[in-house]
Formats: structure tokens, C-alpha cells, sequence
């Protein structure tokens, strides 16, 4: 594909993002940038969050994983559509009755102030590397496909990779991603759609034979049942519901969107709707990965070692230049709706949780969000161009899997503060949430010789929320006020 071509789309795409910044900014002032002034519609925010869950990673390795493990990732995401509806009817209302912007806020009002910034730092912390990784990936991608071919250095790649989201989010903030998620959602699920017909064209399938050739193939089994298997289902289906409460439910991120809606009652209207079009846009991702691996077999192209890229390899060389177009639409709208949102909660997170920011009046409060939202974006830059130094595979992804580690805490804070009328002291929350992670990891690296060979997978998650809850139930005594 031409590099001049590739350029053309990708500046086409974001000339359309900052026009919808500049018609969703105007007149925005701070309360807009944090919470969209509690105006967005419900179904643009259902529709936009589609492409918010669903990142650079998911669009690239989602297909081409089911080579590996067939369909076993719907079992995790049936999990995921449980714990949506938890988080619509537990915890909305909650953030709703608290009318919360930040939503750490409730750890400040249940536990006190050590515990507050606790849980916003494990989020910011999490955030930060897990949204560096994920554009990492995609700008490698992008290099690949366009800057290469004009020897652009890749920490140059990177620079214009963020100064493009803080661009159309620098001002209005959720209020404009609200609209831009909707639009990178449509490209999103379009690619994969186009991707799919194209395939099938290519191999004379019609819709029923589309259907019966995807059911028929090895590589739609769903559901496994050895419970030593990372793909077991009670593992995968249980992590994805407790996976979904904390990285949604208790993620900044996420529940920002949430939180510009009207009311508590349009907010859980928008998860229901997005849960179940999720489910749906995850089928769509794992049949692609079917239709992949039958084309690549049938025309005798050999699979790439790292599944990863499957999907870029086909469709930038093999699949014409139509859906090669759409691939690269398609990347270019995962990568920005997840990483464009995860830079605005970062902004509001810090904004709110340590710098008080709702003390000052308006023009101190949009310099503090203008410089904090300069300083993330900097520090992005700076923490993919760490990965890139690293250039080892496997030392970045367990780079990424302790930021997984991170969320593990604030399970387990939100979870006691809710459920727990204990009083907690406040200055240990701090040393209990640093020891469950560090705890977690040592159990999962030795969980095959102490546990006669089981292997945890997802379910860590649930393990270092325990620990954490049983940490607090040591600090704490019984409370002698109502909850």
C-alpha cells in the first residue's frame, strides 16, 4: 500500500476527530471536560464504548488467538456481560447517589484520606502502563505501514501518535469523546465486517455457507472443561465477571463515560445496551479469526510465529487494497478510542484526587487541567518509548501483566467499603494494598508445585482482591455508627 495513500486516511480520519472536537468543545469549561456536563445521550455512550473495551490489542490479537484457543475467549466475555449488569445495578446508583466525578472519591467518604489516594494510585498507575502498552503496539503498527517508508524514527511515530489525542481531547475532554468514541466505534466494527465479506467473496461463501463454514471449523469451540486449563470455563467465566466489576465498575476510565449521562436510570439503560452489543462485536472479531485462518490455509499462506500478526498480514497484503484500507481505519479507531479516554481519566483522576482541583475558581482550574493533561500526555510518550528501549517481547508484557496486578487492590477496597461496616485505620491501607500484589505474584508462581498443578489465569484478579480484604479485616475494628 502506498505510504502517500496511508497518510491521506489517516490525516482524512483526523481531520474528522477535531472537527468534532471543535463542534463538541466550544464554550467547554472544566465541568464539561470531567463530566460532559451530564448531558451525553445514553446510546451514543453505549455505542461509543464499544470502542473504548475494545483496544489496539483486542483488534489485532483477538483474531488471531483463535488459532490457539478457538472460541475459549467467549466464555471470559460471557463473564464480562454478568459483571456489566452488576456494575449497572450495584454500582451506578451508588456513583449517582454520591454524584461522584471522580469516582476514588468514595474511598475518601468510607475510609478516609490515605485510603482515597491509595485507590486513585493504583488506578493511575494501571492506566498509565496499560494504555502505553496498547498504543506501543499500534505504533509499531503504524510505522510499519507508513512511517518506514519516510525513515521517521519511531519516538517521533509516538510524539505524534499522543500530540493528535491531546489535540482533540485538550479542551473538551469526555464532553468530545463521548462523540469521537461513537465515530472510532463505527470504524472499528466496520473493518471487521468489510474484512469478513471479503473473505467470503474470496472463497464463494454465501451467508448460510458463511455461517455453517465458521459453526463447522475446529476453531469455534467454545466452551472447556478441564479445570487445569488456563481456558477452563468456570475460570474464564467467573474472572470475566469480577474483571468487568473492577476494570469498568471501579475504573475511572470507564465509569467517566457512564457518569455524563442524564440520570442514574439513562446510565444503566447505556450498560445494558452496550453489553449486549459487545458480546456481539466479540463474536464478530472471533468468526474473522476463523475466516483468517481458512483463507490463509487455502491459499497455502503460511501462518506468522506470533498470531499478533495474522490479521495485519492479510489484510495489508493479501486481501486487496479495500480492506487493507479498512484494516488501517479500523487500528487507527481502536488504538485512539481506548487511549484518547484513558488520557482524559487520567487528567480528571489527578485533577480531583490530588490536586483538589474543584477548590479553585474556573480560570485556575482549566490552567491545573491543562498542564496535568500535558504532563500525561508526556508521560505516555515517555513510557512507550521505555518499552521500545526494552525491545523484549516478553519483558514488556510482564511490564503489562503487573500493571495488572494493580487492579487487585481496588477490588478489594471498594469491595469491603461497600459490603463491610468495619472501620478501617486508615494511615495502614496504603501497606496492605502494596503487600496483596506482591503476595498475589508469589502464589501464581508457585501455584503448579503447591496446588498439585493448577495454573491461574484470570482468576488471579480475584485472589489478590481476597488478600486485600483480608488485610483490611486485620486494620479494622467494629464500627460503633451506622453505615
Amino acid at each position: 500500500m502506498s505510504p502517500y495513500l496511508v497518510l491521506s486516511i489517516i490525516l482524512g480520519y483526523f481531520f474528522m476527530l477535531i472537527g468534532i472536537s471543535w463542534l463538541t468543545s466550544r464554550k467547554a469549561d472544566t465541568n464539561a471536560f470531567f463530566t460532559g456536563n451530564r448531558q451525553s445521550p445514553w446510546f451514543l455512550v453505549a455505542f461509543g464504548m464499544i470502542g473504548a473495551t475494545l483496544s489496539g490489542v483486542t483488534f489485532i490479537s483477538v483474531p488471531g488467538v483463535v488459532g490457539k484457543s478457538a472460541f475459549s475467549y467467549l466464555q471470559f466475555i460471557m463473564g464480562n456481560v454478568v459483571g456489566f449488569w452488576i456494575v449497572a445495578t450495584v454500582l451506578l446508583p451508588l456513583y449517582y447517589r454520591m454524584n461522584l466525578v471522580s469516582i476514588y472519591t468514595f474511598l475518601e467518604e468510607r475510609f478516609g484520606i490515605k485510603s482515597y489516594k491509595t485507590g486513585s494510585f493504583f488506578f493511575l498507575i494501571s492506566k498509565l502502563i496499560g494504555a502505553a502498552f496498547r498504543l506501543y503496539l499500534v505504533a509499531g503498527v503504524l510505522q510499519i505501514a507508513f512511517f518506514d517508508a519516510f525513515n521517521i524514527p519511531f519516538w517521533i511515530t509516538v510524539v505524534v501518535t499522543i500530540l493528535l489525542i491531546w489535540v482533540y481531547t485538550f479542551k473538551g475532554g469526555i464532553k468530545t469523546i463521548v462523540w469521537t468514541d461513537t465515530l472510532q466505534t463505527l470504524f472499528l466494527v466496520s473493518a471487521v465486517i468489510f474484512t469478513i465479506v471479503a473473505i467470503s467473496k474470496s472463497l464463494d461463501l454465501s451467508g448460510g455457507n458463511l455461517v455453517r463454514e465458521i459453526y463447522d471449523d475446529p476453531n469455534s469451540k467454545i466452551f472447556f472443561w478441564d479445570w487445569r486449563s488456563d481456558n477452563n470455563f468456570f475460570k474464564q467465566f467467573i474472572a470475566g465477571i469480577f474483571i468487568t466489576i473492577v476494570m469498568v465498575g471501579m475504573d475511572q476510565d470507564m465509569m467517566q463515560k457512564n457518569l455524563t449521562c442524564k440520570n442514574k436510570k439513562e446510565a444503566q439503560k447505556n450498560m445494558f445496551v452496550f453489553s449486549v452489543s459487545f458480546f456481539i462485536s466479540v463474536i464478530l472479531f472471533l468468526s474473522l479469526g476463523v475466516m483468517l485462518y481458512i483463507y490463509a490455509n487455502k491459499n497455502g499462506i503460511s501462518i506468522p510465529e506470533s498470531t499478533d500478526d495474522l490479521y495485519p498480514k492479510l489484510a495489508l497484503n493479501y486481501l486487496g487494497l479495500p480492506v487493507g484500507i479498512a484494516f488501517l481505519l479500523g487500528i487507527t479507531a481502536a488504538a485512539y478510542s481506548s487511549a484518547d479516554s484513558a488520557l482524559t481519566a487520567l487528567t480528571t483522576s489527578f485533577s480531583i484526587d490530588f490536586l483538589r482541583i474543584e477548590q479553585y475558581e474556573e480560570q485556575k482550574r482549566k490552567r491545573i487541567k491543562k498542564w496535568t493533561h500535558l504532563m500525561f500526555s508526556v508521560l505516555l510518550i515517555l513510557v512507550i518509548l521505555v518499552f521500545k528501549a526494552i525491545n523484549n517481547e516478553s519483558i514488556v508484557m510482564a511490564v503489562f501483566k503487573v500493571a495488572g496486578y494493580t487492579y487487585g487492590p481496588i477490588l478489594g477496597l471498594f469491595v469491603f467499603g461497600m459490603y463491610s461496616k468495619r472501620k478501617v485505620t486508615d494511615k495502614w491501607v496504603p501497606y496492605v494494598a502494596f503487600s496483596a500484589p506482591v503476595i498475589t505474584y508469589f502464589i501464581s508462581s508457585y501455584s503448579e508445585i503447591l496446588l498439585n498443578g493448577y495454573k491461574f489465569g484470570f482468576e488471579l484478579l480475584l485472589v489478590n482482591g481476597l488478600i486485600t480484604i483480608i488485610g483490611l479485616f486485620a486494620i479494622s475494628k467494629k464500627s460503633t455508627e451506622n453505615s
